[in-house]
């Protein structure tokens, strides 16, 4: 979260003292659907949709796209375990795929990686950097495969001009604390396929055939889950929905002095980015040549007062730690297992993408002092830059 404020507050007393928490039963015309309506018009989409989590967005966006039992879906092998997780919610099974140097999905490992239950591949935004998504959409179109966005961590971001979840069939986006803009914790699906949405709309609220637009959809109402917002929500969103743009301009000036100082280094280089201007600048990726000079850097770095974490040690986000879904127990019951699903024998091992974990063992992340001003900015990348030489 990089603002946050008493417009937040007074919009939850609105609410509040409103009576109407729901979104529905009432609460038709309030602060979700007004947000989804102003979402819509920053993305140039069709639909969204409000819900919990990116998770649940990620969920309903694969139940939209009509992935679910004996479907394969694509994942990189570096993003948070939700991803892959959400996969398994549906019954479909998530196939890891390398990433680059990019830290994003390499979409000709993704090519490799298709077979004929290949039903979506699902692009992960990682840290605000947009995939090469002309690349996986050429993948998509050839092989009639549904594309779903992740652009969990990169609310706001683009790619070629066109915002980030607009560009595939469905992508979803996250509104918890450690994202661009946040409630806490949200999520939403974003479409312009009327279908996908409707399908994720019924899939969201297991109360949709009693809400007033049962009737208007075209979809046969099914069984749904209970994923929906409250007007809570709704309306510390609608608040955070108008500081996005300013959020975006500030990171990208202070991520542009940054890498205007330290482009040209020795020693390392600067992790390839597939669209600058898209880029939403939350961090800027150093890479060096091995694990042993990262580490010696590190040193160097914390000796001189500065840090700089690096992707292989997040834990949550390498698929290496994923441990659900390398001992292949994707639900509860048994029964409910989608490797179980798919009539094909399927091998997870720690060591299965070595790309992706000689990248990260190999890339610096240095998080952009959102506060800072541009001088100081560009005084600690020059500290930065000195520390990196040094090694």
């Amino acid at each position: 979260m990089y603002l946050i404020g008493k417009e937040e507050a007074q919009a939850v007393a609105r609410v509040i003292e409103s009576g109407q928490l729901f979104r529905y039963r009432g609460g038709e015309g309030g602060e979700c659907d007004r947000f989804e309506r102003e979402l819509c018009a920053k993305l140039g989409a069709k639909h969204s949709l409000l819900l919990t989590s990116g998770t649940s967005a990620l969920i309903c966006a694969l139940v939209g796209a009509g992935v679910g039992p004996g479907d394969e879906v694509i994942v990189p092998a570096y993003t948070f375990m939700a991803s892959p997780l959400a996969v398994l919610a549906v019954g479909a099974v998530p196939v890891i795929a390398e990433v680059d140097d990019s830290l994003l999905m390499d979409p000709r490992d993704a090519a490799r990686k298709i077979t004929p239950r290949t039903r979506a591949i699902m692009p992960v935004h990682m840290v605000g950097l947009p995939c090469d998504m002309a690349a996986l959409l050429r993948l998509g179109r050839k092989g009639k495969i549904r594309i779903v966005e992740d652009a969990c961590q990169a609310v706001g971001g683009s790619y070629k001009g066109r915002r980030l979840t607009t560009l595939g069939d469905a992508g979803a986006f996250s509104f918890n604390q450690f994202k661009i803009i946040s409630c806490g914790e949200g999520g939403a699906v974003i479409t312009s396929d009327r279908r996908i949405y409707e399908r994720a709309l019924i899939a969201h609220d297991g109360g949709c055939a009693f809400r007033r637009h049962a009737g208007t959809l075209n979809e046969p109402i099914f069984a749904g889950q209970t994923m929906r917002a409250s007007e809570v929500l709704g309306a510390i969103m609608r608040v955070q929905l108008k500081r996005l743009d300013g959020i975006l301009k500030r990171l990208r000036a202070r991520k542009a002095a940054m890498t205007s100082v330290l482009c040209g280094g020795k020693g390392y280089v600067l992790a390839p980015v597939h669209d600058a201007a898209g880029d939403c600048g939350v961090l800027t990726a150093v890479q060096v040549e091995s694990l042993a000079r990262l580490r010696a850097v590190q040193g160097t770095l914390k000796e001189r007062g500065l840090s700089a974490s690096s992707p292989i040690d997040s834990g949550m986000h390498v698929y290496s730690n994923w441990e659900p879904i390398l001992a292949q127990r994707a639900a509860h019951h048994p029964a409910l297992n989608a490797f179980r699903l798919t009539g094909r024998r399927y091998t997870y091992t720690p060591d299965m993408c070595p790309r992706t974990t000689d990248v990260l063992s190999r890339t610096l992340f240095i998080a952009t002092p959102f506060k800072d001003t541009l001088p100081r900015v560009k005084a600690r990348a020059r500290a930065f830059r000195a520390a990196l030489e040094s090694v």
